[in-house]
C-alpha cells in the first residue's frame, strides 16, 4: 500500500476542491455535478497512474408516491470502487452509498452516480462546499403518502400544551403542525409546511 498511498495522497491534493458548476433551480442553491467531481478525480487518478473499476450492489428497490399520485421508483446502491496502482501492483477500495428516485427507469442509474460521487468525495477528503443536492423535479414532487416515519428535531422543545391537536408534520422538516395551519400549507402550498418553512418557501 505505500506506492499506491503515495499516489493517492497527490490525488487529494489535486483534487482538494471543486467548484460548484450546478444549480438546483427548486431550493436556489449550487453544487458539485456528479460529472465535474467524476471527470475532475479521474483526469488525476490516470494522471498518477491509479486504474479504478466500479463494483455496484443493489441495496433496496421500492415505490413511492409523489404529491401528483404518481408512482416512482427510489434506489438504494452501495457502491465499492476498486483503485490499483498500475505500476507495483497495490490495491485498495473505497466504499459509497447513494439513492436516486424517478419515474421512469433512470433510478438505479441515478443511484450509481451518486454512489459513485460521494465515494469519491467522502474517501479523498475533497471539499465542495455544498450541501446534499437534489433534484428539482423530484424536489416538486415530494411524497405525501410515504408512511416511514419523519424525523424529528430533538432539540426544539415541545409544543406547550393547549387545545390545539398538533396531528400533523410538516414535510420540510418533521416538526408538529396544527390542522389549522396543516390545511392552509396544502391549500398554498400542495404540502403541509409549518410556518417557518412556509415562509422560507415564499421567500424562495
Amino acid at each position: 500500500m505505500k506506492e499506491l498511498a503515495k499516489k493517492l495522497s497527490k490525488v487529494m491534493q489535486e483534487c482538494s476542491h471543486i467548484q460548484k458548476n450546478g444549480t438546483n433551480s427548486y431550493h436556489g442553491y449550487r453544487y458539485a455535478t456528479s460529472a465535474d467531481v467524476l471527470e475532475r478525480v479521474n483526469e488525476s487518478l490516470v494522471k498518477n497512474g491509479i486504474a479504478s473499476a466500479a463494483h455496484p450492489e443493489l441495496v433496496s428497490m421500492e415505490n413511492v408516491t409523489n404529491a401528483r399520485g404518481t408512482t416512482e421508483h427510489l434506489a438504494t446502491i452501495s457502491m465499492a470502487i476498486e483503485l490499483t496502482d498500475t505500476e507495483s501492483g497495490d490495491t485498495c477500495t473505497i466504499y459509497g452509498i447513494g439513492s436516486g428516485q424517478d419515474v421512469g427507469d433512470k433510478a438505479v442509474m441515478k443511484a450509481e452516480t451518486a454512489a459513485i460521487k460521494y465515494a469519491y468525495l467522502l474517501s479523498l477528503a475533497v471539499s465542495t462546499g455544498d450541501d446534499p443536492e437534489a433534484d428539482a423535479r423530484t424536489d416538486e414532487r415530494m411524497e405525501v403518502n410515504d408512511s416511514r416515519p419523519r424525523p424529528v428535531n430533538q432539540s426544539q422543545p415541545a409544543p406547550a400544551k393547549s387545545n390545539t391537536q398538533y396531528t400533523h408534520l410538516c414535510q420540510a422538516c418533521g416538526a408538529a403542525i396544527s390542522d389549522k395551519v396543516n390545511s392552509y400549507s396544502i391549500k398554498r402550498f400542495g404540502r403541509p409546511l409549518c410556518m417557518d418553512c412556509q415562509h422560507a418557501q415564499k421567500t424562495a
